[in-house]
């Protein structure tokens, strides 16, 4: 799921920059494929919250929050950084002062002003996520403290409340977005959140309308053609009123959510012959870094094919670019998310003997907590 969302994303950036997002039916539905960026926040949403979920039932322990942060360093701060790096030194576009620099390396573009640099805009996305991480383990604490059965509609409450956010006055001219922080985009973790919970509780008839595959198809529909509709924002990836944009952004987390829902919430022998399948699932291993590096490879197609931006031809641009997206990607995967990502296990699990296997290598979920050795 997360290899369709990256590419999701990267339709809408190749249909924006080959100019097919300006106007029409094509063109509201290429410019609203962004929305993929919701699933990725519900899928860490859910993989991330999941823990959380079963403690507060007793199911499991607390997952310890030192081995989390520091997984999550290991995760995502490798790849991420060699990319920076190699764009802001490479890419003619990217020009970089040290306050871009700064902004990038520590993922807080989208707190300093005009530090979306070209090559790396849609990182403004792994920034809220980021935060996200951060602010996790103080939410399990608030959540702690609240009744089993009122988990699921604190988290809902919570999520229809932040949809409030653009609503909030800002001043444009200082080139800060709060549109893009965090609060904005909370319902669409809350979505991924909410099926967490629903995965620990007894079989009820959520569940029952979550696994009915054909049923939450035809929301996620409903949903994106309501997101790509005039109702939710102009064509294109420019945002609209504040009308329009609290409804896209609730869009957003009913589509990720139906989307998700009979994928966590069906019996675990339930086939899924699709994504399921090896190829999904390595491309599923290397979706991050296509997510880090397709714009670079955007980039890259247009002087290699003669066409300049805003000119048209779409289908080669895109399959150029996930081509050479999903190399980058692999090669990412192989020399620095994997390796790093393997020491840090070993790192953790330096007195236990012998190591345990690194079983979780395309989800978001933390390893457990390494336990001291057996004398």
């Amino acid at each position: 799921m997360r290899a369709c969302a990256a590419m999701g994303v990267v339709l809408t950036h190749v249909a924006f920059q080959t100019g097919h997002t300006g106007g029409g039916f094509f063109g509201r539905i290429f410019g609203r494929f962004d929305l993929a960026v919701a699933v990725f926040f519900a899928l860490s949403g859910f993989l991330l919250w999941r823990g959380h979920a079963a403690a507060a039932r007793g199911l499991r322990p607390r997952p310890p929050t030192g081995h989390y942060l520091r997984s999550r360093v290991a995760r995502i701060m490798p790849g991420y950084v060699v990319a920076v790096v190699v764009i802001l030194l490479l890419l003619p576009e990217a020009k970089a002062d040290f306050t871009v620099w700064l902004a990038n390396l520590t993922l807080t573009q989208i707190y300093v002003p005009l530090t979306l640099t070209a090559g790396l805009t849609q990182m403004w996305s792994l920034s809220v996520e980021v935060t996200f991480y951060l602010a996790l383990p103080f939410l399990a604490l608030l959540a702690r403290r609240l009744p089993v059965r009122a988990r699921i509609g604190v988290i809902t409450a919570v999520a229809v409340l932040s949809l409030a956010w653009v609503w909030i006055p800002f001043d444009g001219s200082t080139g800060q977005n709060p549109w893009n922080w965090p609060p904005a985009f909370f319902s669409w973790f809350a979505g991924g959140m909410v099926l967490a919970e629903l995965t620990v509780t007894p079989f009820g008839r959520a569940h029952r309308l979550g696994r009915n595959r054909l049923l939450m198809g035809l929301v996620a529909l409903v949903a994106f053609a309501i997101g790509a509709s005039p109702m939710a924002g102009m064509d294109g990836l420019r945002p609209g009123s504040v009308t329009q944009v609290t409804l896209k952004t609730a869009m957003g987390a009913v589509l990720a959510a139906a989307l998700l829902a009979p994928l966590v919430l069906d019996r675990p022998d339930t086939p899924h012959r699709i994504l399921g399948s090896r190829v999904m699932v390595t491309l599923g291993r290397w979706s991050y870094g296509l997510f880090v590096w397709h714009l670079a490879a955007l980039a890259m197609v247009f002087p290699m094919i003669g066409e300049f931006l805003f000119n048209g031809g779409m289908p080669a641009v895109l399959v150029l670019t996930l081509v050479f997206g999903f190399a980058l990607a692999a090669v990412s995967y192989a020399l620095v998310e994997s390796p790093c990502r393997e020491a840090f296990r070993r790192w953790e699990y330096r007195h236990q003997r012998p190591v345990p296997p690194l079983d979780s290598s395309i989800t978001d979920e933390p390893e457990p907590e390494p336990q001291p050795a057996l004398r």
